[in-house]
């Protein structure tokens, strides 16, 4: 049950209890919608434990491997917060310049706003927010984060993490029955969810 025993040591916050599994599911079951989704979960672990570059490493990996365009821009996302978090502010900038769907433009363009602005380019940054403010629901507490972070550029100050929006750093899937389509707009990276495990090998859900 590789699956599982990475869900269970995420659960536990238990890193070192997921790395035979983790291995296992790339090793061997790279091809099945566990695999990214296993190192979606594997990657939150180590950055919550401060292991930055080997979280990096998790969402390259499942940015590569996975065959669904959300699963794709999950991770691509998460692996530019990280680069962002360690100002690595080129490099999270060319990850967030891939093509992902519709759907998460809102979101892209908010951590691209955060990246400029952290960078200094005060000017690229408010267009960039102002992309997000205009792609995500005005209703969503998400796009008050940002119309805030717009407005404090205004004033000439780089936006502090007081008011960064509430996007947890790493994705935590969980399989199910059915993969929805993402909304129209999104207040916020859509969560994974899994396509149908038993078109999964046996060994990697079990």
């Amino acid at each position: 049950m590789l699956y599982s025993a990475v869900s269970d040591a995420a659960r536990a916050k238990d890193p070192a209890k997921a790395k035979d599994a983790i291995t296992q599911i790339t090793d061997n079951y790279a091809g099945t919608a566990y695999a990214p989704r296993a190192a979606l979960l594997y990657a939150k672990m180590l950055y919550d434990s401060s292991d930055r570059d080997g979280a990096k490493a998790q969402y390259t990996w499942a940015a590569e491997h996975a065959k669904e365009d959300e699963i794709q821009a999950i991770a691509r996302f998460r692996l530019a917060q990280v680069q962002v978090d360690q100002k690595q502010y080129d490099a999270a900038l060319a990850t967030l310049d891939v093509k992902h769907p519709d759907a998460f433009d809102g979101v892209y363009a908010d951590l691209r706003g955060d990246a400029l602005a952290a960078a200094g380019r005060i000017s690229d940054a408010r267009t960039a927010y102002e992309t997000a403010l205009a792609k995500l629901d005005a209703k969503s507490s998400y796009r008050t984060y940002v119309q805030v972070k717009h407005d404090t550029l205004g004033s000439g100050a780089t936006p502090s993490a007081a008011v960064a929006p509430p996007v947890p750093v790493a994705a935590n899937p969980a399989p199910a029955a059915a993969n929805p389509a993402p909304a129209a707009k999104a207040t916020s990276v859509p969560s994974a969810t899994a396509n149908d495990p038993a078109k999964a090998p046996k060994g990697a859900g079990k």
